[in-house]
């Protein structure tokens, strides 16, 4: 196998995702961190500073975690079109869907091609053997009996 052993390719595989589902975890307590300071902030009462300062310190922590994630992270690759679906209001995960779906169609149309091409062929094989039966014979046996 090249590049690796099937085991070697599975143990960076488990590693990646591990290392995503880190970084994942990580994000979504600073996204829960920042829905708490939010609320915090927006009715703010003086006895609530040091919650706000307790919380102000674990986003400057999780930021700090995401921070050395980054290391096992960047190897992965973000097709540009995912961001336009995030820009669009589209849920990401919808793109490898709708590329499947691409590839599935494309894939319909070229054997629709495919299809037509080989009845063409042997139309004209049929129409040729009738029209020029000894040329034709020495074509097939040129071609190898096709």
């Amino acid at each position: 196998m090249v590049g690796g052993t099937t085991v070697e390719i599975f143990t960076i595989h488990f590693e990646m995702a591990s290392s995503l589902e880190n970084l994942e975890t990580q994000l979504e307590m600073f996204i829960e961190n920042v829905r708490q300071i939010h609320i915090i902030v927006s009715d703010f009462q003086p006895q609530s500073q040091n919650v706000l300062n307790q919380k102000l310190q674990a986003l400057v922590h999780g930021l700090q975690e995401v921070d050395k994630l980054k290391s096992q992270v960047k190897d992965v690759h973000v097709p540009l079109e995912v961001f336009d679906y995030i820009d669009q209001g589209r849920n990401p995960q919808l793109y490898t869907k709708d590329c499947i779906e691409k590839a599935l169609a494309k894939n319909e149309q070229v054997k629709g091609k495919i299809d037509a091409y080989r009845k063409f062929k042997a139309n004209m094989l049929l129409e040729l053997s009738r029209t020029f039966p000894n040329e034709l014979n020495k074509y097939r046996a040129l071609r190898g009996g096709e």
